[in-house]
């Protein structure tokens, strides 16, 4: 008997590939944070030992130049300079009688967002923050250090919700979606100095797709954009529509150049209504609307989002990056990969 051939439609193909990603991503992140976390015990081993001989300035320096040298025989790729001997003592007594969550925390960053962090000589209720959510959105150093600049804490602290996850979705389902979305994004890496078109900013996007995933946050799969929808004879585009692994929830985003405006919830209203009822999955939530804007009052936000059962969050972007925030930022990072090399080099 002739074995029955499955057909697989593109929706199902869809599904296929973001459960695939999903997979790869966790696997990677899993085995990123493991190699981070064994590093960085090694380092903080090697910190309390230099700590408790109280190797400081002067004779110190002597001892842990002659001890670099001795290490690096033994083992040359482990990034055993002096300058690094001392990241590890400061790194042990910055932490030792810091709280647990902050230890565990830094432990499974990579060692060059510890060494920036430290640097910075940042509170430790900051560096906690700061080392979170590296970790959650899988920041890379350089938007690490992006976010310090921006001060994305002290705007974390003042920031008041615009969505109705709260009443729109499952009270669980509400608190992850709260801890994922944001009321602001930084979307800086574009370069933009000038004013720009909707059409245009979303084409700058697609090209640096992985560099908005990553602001975005873990768990996002890109889908496309300008995608279809069709319904009652009528074609339908969003902007921009990803799969959120975590949230098991399709998540639709529209831009637009301008302030806020009550008429963009009703468009994303309909939006979701459609993607629940042409694409959503079997076993996926409900869909989920963001609104990217340049600027929003809270106000305006709440009373357009009255009595909408979708749920639906409004963010702004900051695009213009003012030049001499953008050149400090690449001279201070090209000033770290300067030092770092020339540190590798000793």
């Amino acid at each position: 008997m002739a074995k029955e051939i499955k057909i697989i439609n593109d929706i199902e193909y869809v599904q296929i590939l973001q459960q695939a990603v999903a997979e790869i991503q966790i696997a990677r992140t899993t085995i990123a944070r493991q190699i981070n976390t064994t590093v960085n015990s090694v380092y903080w081993n090697i910190g309390k030992l230099l700590f408790e001989k109280k190797l400081e300035g002067g004779y110190g320096s002597g001892v842990v130049n002659r001890l670099s040298i001795d290490l690096k025989k033994q083992f040359p790729d482990m990034g055993l300079s002096p300058r690094n001997l001392w990241y590890m003592k400061r790194y042990y007594e910055l932490y030792y009688q810091a709280d647990i969550k902050l230890q565990q925390s830094v432990a499974v960053l990579p060692w060059g967002h510890n060494i920036l962090l430290m640097g910075k000589e940042l509170p430790l209720e900051q560096i906690f923050f700061y080392s979170q959510e590296a970790v959650r959105k899988g920041w890379k150093k350089d938007l690490l250090l992006n976010a310090i600049k921006m001060n994305t804490y002290a705007n974390h602290q003042t920031q008041i919700k615009s969505n109705n996850f709260d009443i729109a979705l499952p009270e669980v389902q509400a608190d992850y979606a709260n801890e994922i979305f944001r009321n602001s994004y930084n979307l800086g890496f574009l370069e933009i100095t000038e004013p720009i078109k909707e059409l245009v900013l979303e084409k700058r996007l697609v090209a640096k797709i992985k560099s908005f995933i990553l602001e975005l946050g873990r768990g996002f799969t890109f889908i496309g954009n300008q995608y279809r929808l069709e319904y009652n004879n009528k074609e339908y585009f969003v902007d921009m529509l990803f799969f959120h692994r975590g949230l098991r929830s399709l998540v639709a985003i529209e831009l637009k150049i301008g302030g806020f405006k009550p008429e963009y919830v009703g468009k994303m209203n309909m939006y979701l209504s459609l993607l629940d009822r042409l694409e959503r999955g079997e076993n996926e939530n409900q869909s989920i609307g963001i609104i990217l804007c340049a600027d929003r009052d809270h106000l305006d936000v709440e009373i357009a989002l009255h009595d909408i059962q979708k749920p639906i969050g409004v963010a702004e972007y900051q695009l213009l990056l003012p030049k001499e925030e953008l050149q400090t930022v690449l001279l201070d990072e090209i000033k770290a990969i300067e030092s770092e090399a020339i540190s590798e080099d000793k």
